[in-house]
């Protein structure tokens, strides 16, 4: 691929890191099964690498590599490593299944890194780097190296550290800005030394993993492009540790709407974009912000009678994108309780459901006969709730019956429930601080269980007083963490069925066989999370 790539001067790279640096958002951790859709998803959206996890972290981002690099079609299958062979080692057995996959492996080159969390001196950094590379390259020709921090690193130190990189074997020379500290101006200008001082730099592909601290990761990523590198590392809705990373959407849509000042192509088939982004935000319990840019429910709204008045005229007049191109529809079909099946089904399909099944448009239409007669106008964003709501492929054992609440001032707050448990129907009462807390204290009667609650999300999917609420549910047990998700009009029914999709989810996670220990020279795949990219 690189040849291919360095040959192109003007088709950049991307490298997607949700699942690794992305997964590092508090409370982002995801399950085999939604990496393995999310990996299936971005295989079809063309990115170029997927950066599956960090093999030597557990033995769960051990198995998801392994697992992710089996359903590749297309994409690279990448691991993260650090500057240790038993870290190699492990990205190399979790990548032993895929025809080419990529080692990424990385050490800090700042002066406060390398003082006060190596506690090596600049010699002993390149010995490593020096070490690491070239064990890497024993496995493939397709490695990577990365400088952690590098945009606080000298720059004197990281042209020798990247020369001797490129020397051992590296063809990806990764950029960092690790704690996003940098300014377009002043990345544009390390990727310029770079290029200019490195005499083998045209040996390897420059990258860029830019953090949002500043909120300037895209612009950083694409100022390092237009300097001269050709790889961007990023996540979809921009998820990653603390402000998150480079939001992939918004870097290919960048190049692609502004071709004028930066000629650049990806391979991305940009209308599958908004697709991406559901499944991440519905895999990570992480609902996206309404004016977020290219996938946001707000990026192509327009309410101002100016705006309005201009769009009618010439939807240019406001709009620099046209949101078919992202995979989004540009106006929403009013639906309402005289719509058909027929209708249903088109519209589906006119959203991007096309391989749904005949039995889930089935519970999504009577659903949406009910919400018809509640509302008075059904969106799109409705309608997608109601099909997402009914996707949920495991088996629920635990089933909500029926619900009454009752609540308001100078009263306990009471919730009465049917549940059924098991195809056995129960029935509590139970009072709470408040009617979300005795819903959840009902559920728990019936079915006898516990778990830590580590978020629990309500937003509107439409505007107005009769919106669906969504709601996101994670728990944890004894490591286990499960999301889950429910929309209804009533929010409390809402939440009672996001906790139950919750814990049915959960109560399958028990019934998994744990993966055995998986040892590499005599070590188990465990270790300290110390640090990363």
């Amino acid at each position: 691929m690189q040849n291919q790539y360095m040959s192109d001067k003007k088709r950049i790279i991307i490298f997607d890191t949700t699942m690794r640096d992305g997964e590092q958002s508090p409370g982002a951790t995801m399950s085999l099964e939604e990496k393995i859709q999310i990996a299936r998803c971005f295989d079809e959206l063309g990115i170029d690498v997927i950066e599956a996890g960090f093999p030597i972290a557990s033995p769960g981002d051990f198995e998801a590599v392994t697992e992710i690099s089996k359903v590749l079609k297309k994409s690279i299958p990448a691991g993260l490593s650090r500057a240790t062979k038993k870290d190699i080692d492990a990205c190399k057995d979790s990548l032993k299944h895929a025809k080419r996959f990529r080692i990424h492996t990385f050490i800090s080159t700042s002066p406060l890194h390398m003082k006060h969390k190596l506690n090596k001196s600049p010699e002993e950094v390149l010995g490593l780097i020096k070490e690491s590379v070239t064990y890497a390259s024993k496995f493939t020709d397709d490695v990577e190296w990365s400088c952690e921090d590098g945009t606080r690193t000298d720059l004197d130190f990281m042209c020798k550290s990247v020369e001797l990189a490129i020397k051992c074997g590296a063809k990806t020379i990764n950029i960092p800005d690790t704690v996003g500290y940098s300014v377009p101006s002043e990345f544009k200008k390390i990727i310029e030394t770079l290029v200019n001082k490195v005499p083998n730099i045209d040996k390897a592909i420059l990258s860029t993993h830019c953090h949002n601290d500043l909120g300037l990761a895209v612009a950083n990523s694409l100022a390092g492009v237009m300097a001269g590198a050709r790889q961007i590392e990023c996540t979809i809705n921009g998820i990653g540790e603390r402000a998150g990373n480079a939001a992939l959407e918004e870097v290919v849509m960048a190049m692609r709407t502004r071709n004028d000042l930066m000629p650049y192509s990806t391979g991305i088939n940009t209308r599958l974009l908004s697709k991406a982004s559901k499944i991440v935000s519905n895999a990570t319990g992480f609902p996206v912000q309404f004016n977020k840019a290219i996938v946001g429910k707000n990026a192509f709204a327009h309410e101002s009678g100016i705006h309005q008045d201009g769009m009618l005229k010439n939807r240019n007049t406001y709009e620099i994108m046209t949101p078919e191109s992202v995979g989004v529809k540009k106006t929403s079909l009013v639906m309402g309780k005289h719509s058909g099946r027929h209708a249903f089904r088109d519209k589906l399909s006119d959203m991007g459901y096309v391989d749904v099944t005949d039995d889930i448009i089935d519970i999504a239409f009577g659903k949406f006969k009910v919400l018809a007669d509640k509302k008075k106008h059904v969106y799109d964003e409705d309608i997608a709730a109601l099909v997402d709501d009914s996707l949920i492929k495991e088996d629920n054992l635990i089933k909500l019956k029926s619900l009454k609440v009752f609540a308001g001032t100078g009263e306990p707050q009471k919730a009465i429930m049917k549940l059924e448990v098991m195809g056995e129907v129960k029935e509590a009462t139970e009072s709470g601080d408040g009617p979300v807390d005795a819903i959840f204290k009902c559920i728990k009667k019936l079915y006898p269980h516990e778990v830590n609650l580590q978020l629990y999300n309500v937003h509107a999917v439409t505007e107005g007083t009769d919106a669906q609420a969504t709601v996101s549910i994670r728990i944890e047990e004894n490591g286990k963490t499960t999301v889950g998700q429910a929309a209804n009009t009533d929010t409390l029914v809402a939440s009672a069925d996001a906790y139950l999709n919750a814990l049915n989810k959960l109560i399958i996670k028990r019934k998994k066989t744990a993966p055995e220990p998986m040892d590499l020279s005599g070590s188990k795949y465990v270790r300290e999370k110390d640090g990363t990219i």
